[in-house]
């Protein structure tokens, strides 16, 4: 009788441990892919935002968008970067890495990343500069508000912008405000979009208007 109370007690201390170690893990947010197909073309954007199991300070951010424009074989816009982030503090992060776009290919960055989220809202903001000569300072920044509207359906909306000026020769280099309003079923979320984007000095306006889709990976 006294062996089966310390098997049980040793069986009921192994089981809290374990639950505690899973209890203790990182929840990452999903992967984030969304299309949009429209007036223009073509436009992808992912966005990546995890933290390692083992160092969980520590995690790695990236954002990677391109446009496609119908009739056009090559892609002659697009936006990546990958960084490695470090947590200052609850929503606080400093980032550093690399930024690549076409004109100005692929250039070390280092910035910080706020996030704030509850079950309605999420909010980010993104500053960060070139570590280059010549180099860029951008925000790209994103609001989302999606209340529940029944127990399988939410209501969708985001504003997502971005402002990127050059520093040496204080020039508009890039920025654009895109739109969404949809529905959210599970992780699909499906609206309408509009994408209204400038570039360089005369702020050269093109715009892509249709359909969206996103999908959540977790």
């Amino acid at each position: 009788m006294k062996k089966k109370s310390t098997i049980l007690i040793l069986f009921l201390i192994i089981s809290n441990f374990i639950k505690a170690q899973e209890a203790s893990k990182i929840q990452n947010p999903p992967v984030i892919m969304e299309g949009l197909v429209g007036s223009r073309g073509f436009s992808y954007q992912l966005v990546a935002d995890k933290k390692f199991q083992s160092i969980p300070r520590l995690g790695y951010y990236t954002v990677v968008n391109f446009q496609t424009d119908w009739g056009e074989s090559k892609i002659g816009d697009y936006m990546l970067q990958g960084h490695l982030t470090y947590t200052i503090l609850k929503g606080l992060n400093a980032e550093a890495g690399f930024f690549a776009n076409p004109v100005d290919g692929i250039r070390p960055s280092a910035g910080f990343i706020y996030t704030y989220a509850n079950s309605k809202v999420f909010v980010l903001a993104n500053p960060r500069v070139d570590i280059a000569k010549n180099p860029n300072a951008e925000l790209f920044a994103l609001a989302e508000y999606k209340p529940e509207l029944n127990e399988k359906l939410n209501l969708y909306t985001k504003i997502q912008g971005l402002y990127c000026h050059n520093l040496d020769y204080d020039f508009h280099s890039r920025s654009y405000v895109w739109l969404r309003a949809g529905l959210t079923v599970k992780e699909f979320t499906f609206g309408l979009a509009g994408n209204f984007d400038f570039y360089g000095p005369e702020k050269y306006n093109k715009n892509n208007l249709g359909v969206f889709l996103m999908v959540n990976l977790f």
